[in-house]
């Protein structure tokens, strides 16, 4: 039976910086085992537990996979009320985050993308102000700019049906993903 203290002083000993050691496989292979795109092979696994320089490497890269696994990519939501012929004021995502209003009618319809100040990843778009789309079920582009201060993006509504008519025709989902 293994004890604690048994494995924290095998992991110690895996790590423990050796003579000559040196980087044996590249970021690359690495990442690729991280995110299963590519095993490593048995000479690989092999090498890996040969060098302890390599070892860090790959938990630094776990942490770096790990926060990123961890920051927003895309948002999606669905349309779920049958139509009961009022306008369509607004639609959110199924994770709270964004919301989509929409504005007057016909040829003056505005679209506009709004995120919640409560989203954990509020701050970080805030700051990055990546480029965001929103696309229909259909793959139709929606919106397309980047947030502004206010956590806002708008546009013109780029369809000749109304909204709810559109959602309903188009899959009646939608999502919202970063483009960088």
């Amino acid at each position: 039976m293994t004890t604690e203290l048994d494995r924290k002083l095998r992991a110690a000993m895996l790590v423990a910086p050796r003579p000559d050691d040196r980087l044996v496989l590249a970021d690359a292979v690495l990442l690729a085992a991280l995110d299963g795109s590519a095993p490593l092979s048995a000479n690989e696994r092999a090498a890996l537990a040969a060098s302890p320089l390599t070892i860090r490497r790959f938990r630094q890269l776990c942490h770096l996979v790990a926060g990123q696994s961890q920051a927003w990519r895309a948002s999606a939501g669905m349309l779920r009320a049958a139509d009961s012929g009022a306008p369509l004021l607004e639609l959110g995502t199924d994770d709270g985050c964004w919301t989509l209003h929409f504005l007057g009618s016909g040829d003056g319809c505005r679209v506009i993308l709004q995120l919640a100040a409560q989203a954990p990843f509020a701050r970080r778009l805030l700051a990055e102000q990546p480029m965001l789309r929103v696309v229909d079920g259909a793959g139709g582009v929606v919106l397309l700019g980047r947030l502004d201060s206010d956590g806002e993006c708008e546009s013109a509504w780029p369809f000749a049906l109304a909204p709810a008519q559109h959602f309903q025709r188009a899959g009646a989902t939608f999502s919202i993903e970063t483009l960088q």
